[in-house]
């Protein structure tokens, strides 16, 4: 288990006697601090976890890390000085301890827990479908292995190595979900996980305003194939329908393992079925096996994340049964089936959204029978590609939807082409808000239908379904 003395040792090289404090979790939030928690505090534009230290300590927290000198009667140890033999003698609890960044402190101590442990690790990164991945393959491993993952979407430069700090000896892998907003991210990334294999799912143009260029998306994706162990420890698994990804193949030490639709790859998948809030089923081809398999995930885009899963668990070792069941587990992907108004249905896919997403989740309203309503919002971070991605989607949505409604200014050219592509006036309508997107919906909704809301986090689209699910 992690202590405080390992923290110690792990930002001061120090080993210290004593310090057998276990910590028991790693917080930034000092309303979620328990008993014997470690709390991080981090400067920020609108808050400084500075300014919470006496509620994480009366919450339970053992230790706290710090990088400004804590405001009162608060007992400090300065991990900036040498660490002397009476310090670590007299070292008591609730202690603050003192150091030049308190990030760069989490990720040192994050990565000196780990190079002390054991696990094999899968880094997964990509533009889309990352956290669906990693919740499949972490359900497929755990059929054989003892498990961690990364929660929720802790999969930046704090969740990662938060995540870290909760591996025990214990644990047998841990499945890490690495995110990408600049170039250099996934590199630090993978310097503290140490990942044995890393999973590609595709490069679009998602976060393309932040880094440049989709090229430079490329780049920073493929900064976690470059960073794996040579083969036969490093398998890199690159999605084969993807030229960016196959791109990556060349730039590992790591064992290619490819999955995708063609049968050039080696774990294939065809006959996809849709089959609507039931699931999909499609064959499923590795070498001279065929397997025929239904699972419970919304879509047909679920069969690439299916193979991604059951990639890594060939390569870690699974029986096909153990797959099969990680597969058919009742993982709770992104996409959501909720009951609306009057006995509708609403889709509820609105953690996020670019183009390949927002077409893939119209693929599914596709499938559904009842009336097809698409509540489009805007799709943010597309930089130069934000135009075209619009007018795109427009023109899909008039192909599948009987009724288009969408929110905010970029939603609007989704709505300008649907129109221009040919849907009629009367089934296009075009909102500013959230609040008067959901105050419409209210009234337009009936038996029957089937809606799908979708648009980009920084909307909050999750509220419009969360209104029209809670009733009047």
């Amino acid at each position: 288990m992690l202590t405080l003395a390992h923290i110690v040792e792990a930002l001061t090289g120090y080993q210290m006697a004593g310090g057998e404090q276990v910590i028991t979790d790693v917080v930034i939030d000092s309303r979620l601090s328990i008993p014997g928690a470690l709390f991080v505090a981090l400067p920020g534009e609108r808050s400084d976890g500075h300014n919470y230290l006496s509620d994480a300590f009366r919450k339970g927290a053992a230790a706290a890390l710090i990088e400004r000198e804590a405001a009162g009667d608060i007992y400090t140890i300065d991990l900036r000085e040498p660490i002397t033999p009476t310090t670590a003698r007299d070292m008591r609890i609730p202690v603050c301890l003192r150091v030049e960044n308190s990030l760069a402190a989490l990720q040192k101590a994050a990565a000196h827990w780990r190079a002390r442990l054991a696990p094999r690790v899968v880094g997964i990164t990509g533009s889309v479908g990352k956290t669906t991945t990693k919740e499949l393959v972490a359900a497929v491993l755990q059929t054989k292995y003892r498990t961690l993952k990364n929660e929720g979407n802790l999969n930046n430069e704090i969740g990662l190595p938060m995540t870290v700090l909760r591996l025990t000896e214990a644990h047998e892998r841990a499945v890490l979900e690495m995110g990408f907003y600049v170039p250099g991210e996934i590199a630090l990334l993978c310097e503290i996980a140490r990942p044995h294999i890393g999973v590609v799912t595709n490069v679009l143009p998602v976060h393309v305003e932040r880094a440049g260029s989709l090229e430079a998306v490329a780049r920073g994706k493929a900064e976690l194939v470059e960073a794996l162990p040579p083969a036969p420890e490093g398998v890199a698994v690159l999605n084969h329908d993807d030229p960016l990804v196959m791109g990556m193949a060349a730039r590992t030490r790591a064992r290619v393992f490819t999955y995708g639709l063609d049968p050039a790859a080696d774990l294939w998948a065809n006959n996809i079925v849709g089959l609507g809030l039931e699931g999909i089923r499609f064959q499923l081809h590795y070498g001279r096996e065929t397997l025929h398999l239904r699972v419970p995930h919304l879509g047909r885009h679920s069969v690439h994340t299916s193979l991604r899963a059951a990639a890594v668990g060939l390569i870690e070792g699974l029986t096909w049964q153990e797959i099969v069941e990680g597969l058919s587990s009742g993982v709770q992907l992104r996409l959501y089936a909720v009951s609306g108004p009057g006995g509708s249905i609403l889709l509820d896919d609105t953690y996020n959204a670019s183009p390949e997403s927002v077409i893939a989740a119209l693929n599914l309203l596709a499938e559904l029978d009842g009336r097809k309503i698409a509540v489009l919002g805007d799709m943010l971070e597309l930089g130069e590609h934000e135009a075209e991605a619009h007018a795109q989607v427009g023109r899909y949505a008039r192909e599948i939807a009987d009724a288009l409604v969408t929110v905010g200014k970029l939603g609007g050219l989704i709505a300008a082409e649907a129109l221009a592509a040919g849907m009629k006036r009367g089934d296009v309508t075009v909102l500013p808000d959230i609040a008067s997107a959901t105050e419409f919906l209210r009234g337009f909704v009936r038996h029957g239908d089937v809606v799908l809301i979708k648009g980009s986090r920084g909307l909050r689209m999750d509220r419009i379904v969360s209104a029209l699910e809670a009733g009047p």
